[in-house]
C-alpha cells in the first residue's frame, strides 16, 4: 500500500510556515510476523510538537529533517500478522502525520470496538484529556469548591480542565483569544467567568472574577498569563505548568515573570509536568472520561481539517487561534 505523509523539510524559525513541511509518498507493505498494517482515520496536532522541531535535547527526541513526523492518531487495522490484533480493530498509536503505516505492535494500543467517535480518543479520552485530568487533580491537587483559573481555556486541554473543575463544584475562570471563544466558554462549557485576554489587562479580569483570589491556576500559556495569575493567587495556591504556548515561536528570550518572589510569601507550588509520567492514572482517567463524555457531563469541541495535506495548516493554526477545542485532521 502506498500512502501520503508529512515530513519536516526545514526547521521553523519563529512561526512555522507551510514551506517548512513537504508531502511525500511512503510504503505501508503487507505485515510480517508480529506486525499490523493500519489505515489512519484521524490524527492530532498539538502545541508540544513545536518543541520537537528544534534540534535540541528535550523529554522527547527532536524531529529530523526529511523524516515523517509522528504524533497521536487513531486508525483501523487493514491486515494483521499478530494474534492480538484483528482486521477492523481500532488502534491508538503515535504513527500520525501519514495516511497508513505498517509496524510492530510495540507502543500501539488496541481499542477494539470503541465507545465514542474515533477523534475522542486523541481528544477528551486521549492525551489532551488525560493531561487535563492529571494536571488538575493530581498536580494541581484540586479540592472541591475551589476557585480555578485556566488559560488557553478554549483549547483541547483547557476546555476539559474547566469542565472537570465544574464537576468538582469549583468556580471556574477561563481566558481565550477572542470574544466568541470567551462566550462559548460561558454558554456551552459552563465556565463561571471567561474573558478575551486581548481586551484589557489580565489582572483586572481576574480580580473581577475572583476578588478573594485563585486556588489553582492551570497554565497553558505562560508569559503574561503566568505573571498575572501569580498576582492573584491565594495562600498555598497551586500552579500546574502544562504549557507556555505564548513563547513557543519566540526567536529571542522574553523576560520571565518578575513577581516570582510572591510565591515565597504565599507558599505557592509551581510544578511542571509531562502526562506520560502519570500513566498509572490512565485506567481511572479512561473510565471517568468515557463516562463523562457519554453522559454529556463533558462537552467536547473540535476543529477539523480534512486530508493529510492539510496537517501543516492545522498545526500552524494552533498558534494563530484557528482552533476551538481539539484540532483534528481527518483522513
Amino acid at each position: 500500500m502506498k500512502a501520503r505523509a508529512v515530513a519536516l523539510k526545514s526547521r521553523p524559525v519563529g512561526m512555522p510556515k507551510t514551506d517548512d513541511f513537504e508531502i511525500i509518498e511512503i510504503d505501508a507493505p503487507a505485515p510480517q510476523d508480529g506486525e499490523i498494517q493500519v489505515k489512519n482515520v484521524c490524527m492530532s496536532v498539538d502545541p508540544y510538537m513545536r518543541g520537537r522541531m528544534y534540534d535540541r535535547k528535550s523529554y522527547v527526541p527532536p524531529f529530523q529533517i526529511g523524516e515523517v513526523l509522528t504524533g497521536g492518531c487513531i486508525g483501523q487495522v487493514t491486515a494483521s500478522s499478530h494474534p492480538d490484533f484483528k482486521e477492523g480493530d481500532h488502534v491508538s498509536s503515535s504513527w500520525g502525520w501519514r495516511e497508513a503505516f505498517t509496524a510492530s505492535t510495540e507502543g500501539i494500543e488496541r481499542l477494539g470496538d470503541i465507545a465514542a467517535a474515533p477523534s475522542q480518543y486523541i481528544g477528551a479520552i486521549g492525551m489532551p484529556g488525560m493531561t487535563a485530568y492529571v494536571g488538575l487533580l493530581e498536580v494541581g491537587a484540586l479540592k472541591d469548591g475551589e476557585t480555578v483559573f485556566v488559560s488557553g481555556a478554549a483549547g483541547a486541554v483547557g476546555s476539559i480542565v474547566g469542565q472537570i473543575a465544574k464537576l468538582k463544584g469549583c468556580t471556574v475562570i477561563g481566558s481565550a483569544g477572542s470574544d466568541d471563544k470567551a462566550q462559548l466558554l460561558k454558554d456551552e462549557l459552563g465556565f463561571d467567568y471567561a474573558f478575551n485576554y486581548n481586551d484589557g489587562g489580565i489582572v483586572g479580569h481576574l480580580k473581577e472574577a475572583a476578588p478573594a483570589g485563585i486556588d489553582v491556576y492551570f497554565d497553558n500559556v505562560g508569559a503574561e498569563h503566568l505573571q498575572a495569575a501569580i498576582m492573584c493567587m491565594r495562600p498555598n495556591g497551586r500552579i500546574p505548568l502544562c504549557g507556555a504556548i505564548a513563547t513557543y515561536n519566540d526567536t529571542e528570550a522574553r523576560p520571565g515573570p518578575n513577581n516570582l518572589s510572591m510565591a515565597i510569601g504565599l507558599g505557592l507550588t509551581l510544578r511542571g509536568f509531562i502526562v506520560s509520567n502519570f500513566m498509572h492514572m490512565a485506567p481511572q482517567f479512561r473510565a471517568d472520561m468515557e463516562k463523562w463524555v457519554a453522559s454529556g457531563a463533558v462537552t467536547t469541541k473540535e476543529t477539523v481539517y480534512q486530508g493529510v495535506e492539510q496537517a501543516p495548516d492545522a498545526f500552524i493554526g494552533l498558534f494563530t487561534g484557528a482552533n476551538t477545542g481539539k484540532m483534528i485532521v481527518n483522513f
